[in-house]
């Protein structure tokens, strides 16, 4: 992967990983052939695919259950004047609704980071759907523009999930001054209480004042030494950063 490459593949994920909405596109079975735009919430899951939370009376779930193509749309807004400049990208690929055993488990995720969605699940007709990224499509400003390599972003489950909770309580009760410094040198916050609550392939995210902040790691980590070898690179890199 070439430096400029890289760059970008990092901003996306920094904007799938910080964003939680989006405009969903869907083929219309109503007006056959075309496609079907739509304002939508979703949370990256732990490796790079994405979780929505839809109703049945949904168009944009009537149509994916006809045909699963769909595309996800991300943007972000800067301040600067042009808004043509900003940072946007297209995740396109397959929405398909979560098998039964994966639901518990993404409903607990999917909660944590949008906790209003609570309020839907006594309600019968929304489920869970996730989006299988197929291809990246993005565009970081002017000139910044490219397909990125497709390879990180396919499904995979990372072998330290079923360790997720252990790593967090871990971390949480003994590295908590590394939590601290990671946030402090990623995002220029002082706060000796943030506290991890969550992982990815990516890096990791922390809840900080009743926010919630992504702290990204330099490669993916799909197994629990690389997760460990990124936590203790991380710590060591940022040990000025402390509090």
């Amino acid at each position: 992967m070439t430096s400029k490459k890289r760059e970008y593949e990092k901003d996306a994920v920094n904007l799938l990983r910080t964003s939680s909405e989006g405009v969903l596109s869907t083929i219309s079975v109503r007006h056959q052939g075309y496609p079907f735009g739509s304002f939508v919430t979703y949370i990256a899951d732990r490796d790079r695919s994405v979780i929505i939370y839809a109703s049945d009376i949904a168009q944009h779930t009537i149509n994916l259950k006809k045909d699963s193509k769909s595309c996800l749309t991300l943007f972000k807004l800067d301040d600067d004047y042009d808004k043509q400049n900003s940072s946007r990208m297209t995740l396109i690929g397959d929405l398909k609704c979560l098998p039964e055993n994966d639901i518990e488990n993404t409903k607990s995720r999917f909660e944590d980071f949008l906790p209003e969605s609570k309020k839907y699940s006594n309600m019968h007709d929304f489920n869970f759907y996730r989006l299988h990224v197929d291809q990246v499509r993005w565009i970081g400003g002017f000139g910044k523009i490219a397909w990125l390599d497709n390879k990180n972003w396919k499904q995979k489950e990372p072998k330290w999930s079923k360790n997720e909770t252990s790593i967090i309580d871990h971390m949480n009760e003994d590295h908590g001054k590394n939590i601290a410094s990671s946030l402090n040198a990623q995002h220029g916050i002082k706060d000796e209480k943030a506290e991890m609550f969550s992982l990815s392939i990516d890096g990791y995210y922390v809840r900080s004042k009743n926010k919630i902040f992504f702290i990204s790691f330099k490669e993916i980590c799909l197994n629990a030494k690389q997760f460990k070898d990124a936590l203790v690179e991380q710590a060591q890199e940022y040990r000025n950063f402390e509090l």
